[in-house]
């Protein structure tokens, strides 16, 4: 595929809270000391008097969400991915989820591809978290474009929402004219072979290891599966039944995640083999995030391999 522009989607979440601030006064945006690191430092500069820093205590910063968002405010609450749906799940269930409050969590740095902080802070876990809170819709961008669309939908949808954004620059191949829609799935390669459907960074590895299966006569569907909760059954369901196979590929657990969704959709409504590519139930591990991607096989190459011994069986 031709290179193209770079950009990681923590970047589009800080572009996207400004956007918004302008345009609506009752957005408030929290932190827990990492306004650099999250990119609300751009809120930050534009809005002081509507950025919140909690420091290291995220279980505070969500309950303090909690209670702005009973005033009427639409409260942005910002951390790592560890740390948010980790440290603060106690605190996001039973202030945030129970009562269905109108609160946005946007955490960045989820994934392995956080590279060398190690296994600590790559959260391959929150998917599964915040999936399983009633109510809670969860979603994460597969470049800079629908980052900032993403979150947009996310200020207009009243009610609890979780954001995963990435820490690399991931290629940017969505137009400016992309139109985003939570719990709608986007099919960004037509095919008949097998389905492959895919979230984050891991939609572009799709769509490289597309082009490769092409060429060798397999016509792959590639999925953008931005929204894991809700998830698009209808699209899955189609892709199932066109394809007869498919292929789940996310930068995250295989257990509770995207792959998970997707197994448990098709088991009760339309039984079809799936492959899922993931972290294989273990922990990551410290080093730069391209080779780690590849260490763990959330690539290209590894979509092209798992393709191809899936299809030949």
């Amino acid at each position: 595929m031709a290179d193209v522009k770079k950009i990681a989607t923590r970047e589009g979440y800080g572009q996207a809270l400004v956007e918004l601030g302008r345009e609506h006064d009752n957005i408030v945006v929290l932190d827990a000391d990492l306004a650099g690191a999250t990119k609300t430092g751009t809120f930050k500069k534009a809005f002081p008097e509507r950025h919140l820093n909690f420091g290291i205590a995220e279980g505070n910063m969500m309950s303090a969400a909690a209670g702005l968002a009973t005033t009427g405010l639409v409260p942005f609450a910002s951390s790592f991915a560890m740390f948010a749906t980790g440290r603060a799940y106690e605190q996001i269930r039973n202030s945030i989820g129970y009562p269905h409050l109108n609160v946005k969590v946007c955490a960045s740095h989820g994934g392995i591809s956080v590279g060398e902080d190690g296994a600590s802070h790559q959260c391959c876990e929150d998917y599964a978290l915040m999936r399983s809170i009633p109510g809670m819709v969860v979603m994460s961008p597969a470049d800079n474009v629908e980052a900032i669309a993403m979150v947009k939908a996310a200020y207009d949808y009243e009610g609890p929402v979780y954001i995963r954004t990435g820490r690399s620059a991931v290629p940017v191949f969505h137009g400016e004219d992309f139109h985003f829609e939570i719990g709608k799935g986007e099919v960004v390669r037509e095919g008949a072979d097998i389905a492959i459907i895919a979230n984050g960074l891991m939609v572009y590895e799709a769509m490289k290891a597309g082009e490769v299966l092409a060429n060798e006569g397999i016509n792959a569907m590639i999925i953008n599966m931005a929204t894991i909760k809700p998830l698009d059954e209808e699209l899955v369901l189609a892709a199932a039944k066109k394809c007869g196979k498919v292929i789940t590929c996310e930068e995250h657990s295989i257990i509770g995640g995207l792959g998970e969704a997707v197994c448990s959709l098709l088991s009760e409504k339309l039984p079809t083999p799936v492959k899922r590519i993931g972290m294989n139930d273990e922990f990551g591990r410290s080093g730069p995030a391209a080779e780690l991607l590849q260490h763990y096989g959330l690539c290209a190459e590894n979509i092209v391999k798992v393709t191809k011994e899936f299809i030949e069986k």
